[in-house]
């Protein structure tokens, strides 16, 4: 033969454990230090995903955590502002297999000093009880605490409109009630239709972030996840890109949460991930901005609203074709779809006209 093709041998692909490694090393002492608030939060955030997961972390990989273990309680005695994120890690790492068992001292040490009375929030004073009760501590002072969490997030009309810090309380709120899937969080239709619609605004604005949270919560309310609302999760996370720049912007919890989703619906962790290649995580962006050109289009229409009944409106606005093209797609991904537009658009006026008065609308 005159011609002789060479074949390269094919580079092995890492295993679940190599590449669980690589992203333990990466969060643990190559993105931020110890010391900064932010690595406690990608920390615990990195620790909770493969502990909710069910992975199997070799011993190895853990052995990053020796130091700050070693010195938790000292840690936690001096930050004590961050009790939460110290307890979330230490659990999760004895959990995960991790030689120790501080966390139960911690959790009382915590109780002791009654640090969830200094939370505002009941997002937040949730996950203290979440955190304290896998240690089988009670807090006290939460009287009616789920009667109002629930109340919360079965107020659908909330979510019909864009607000990132209730949506992301949302589906924290569901994680912490279901301890993460592994009970029922005796939800009702109204919180899975809550969910669907900070889903399809999650879709307009093309937020994977939140968009696998919503879809990460569905699951764990044990409600039909949208298969479209995955399969382009599935696609976006597939063009995760790995580099050197800095790590103070990019996309790591992105990449955290789309994974997280894909581990919890059957696929092996981090398989985009190869070893001693980790660095910055980038996430593709997109054009279409379909959700303010909507906003804009619908407010700009608002004054047509005063006029007329509900019921004989008609809004009607003009729109890219890529906008249009997007608002057609989310259309057909979930159930709820018709009622979140109603909401979205507000379609409710403040005023009606009566004759040649204004009076208050219904």
């Amino acid at each position: 033969m005159s011609n002789i093709i060479q074949f390269k041998p094919l580079i092995p692909k890492a295993t679940p454990s190599q590449r669980i490694q690589s992203v333990l090393d990466m969060v643990a002492q190559l993105r931020r230090k110890p010391d900064d608030v932010f690595w406690l939060k990608e920390n615990a955030e990195a620790l909770n995903v493969l502990e909710s997961s069910g992975q199997a972390v070799p011993s190895e990989a853990l052995a990053v955590y020796g130091e700050f273990y070693d010195t938790i309680e000292h840690k936690l005695q001096f930050f004590p502002q961050y009790y939460r994120f110290f307890l979330s890690i230490a659990l999760d790492l004895e959990a995960l297999g991790f030689a120790g068992d501080k966390a139960g001292d911690l959790a009382h040490w915590c109780a002791t000093q009654q640090l969830v009375d200094g939370e505002l929030s009941d997002l937040q004073r949730a996950e203290a009880r979440r955190l304290a009760q896998r240690v089988d501590v009670e807090l006290t002072g939460l009287e009616g605490l789920d009667q109002r969490l629930h109340h919360f997030i079965n107020t659908s009309a909330t979510f019909a409109l864009p607000n990132k810090k209730a949506a992301y309380e949302l589906t924290h709120i569901i994680f912490y009630l279901s301890e993460y899937g592994r009970r029922d969080p005796a939800v009702t239709d109204h919180t899975v239709k809550s969910l669907h619609f900070v889903g399809i605004l999650s879709m307009l604005e093309q937020n994977a972030d939140l968009l696998a949270e919503v879809c990460i919560a569905l699951q764990f309310c044990g409600a039909t996840v949208p298969a479209d609302w995955t399969a382009w999760l599935t696609k976006h996370l597939s063009d995760a890109q790995f580099g050197t720049g800095s790590v103070m912007a990019d996309d790591y919890h992105q990449y955290l949460m789309c994974d997280w989703l894909a581990q919890l619906q059957g696929a092996e962790c981090f398989e985009m991930v190869v070893p001693d290649q980790v660095g910055s995580i980038d996430m593709p962006r997109y054009q279409t901005g379909a959700l303010r050109h909507l906003s804009q289009a619908i407010m700009d229409t608002s004054g047509l609203m005063a006029v007329g009944s509900v019921a004989t409106q008609t809004l009607s606005v003009s729109l890219p074709p890529d906008v249009y093209d997007m608002l057609e797609f989310v259309a057909d991904t979930s159930e709820h779809f018709d009622e979140f537009f109603e909401k979205f658009t507000r379609q409710s006026p403040i005023l009606q006209r009566d004759g040649n008065r204004l009076q208050v609308g219904h």
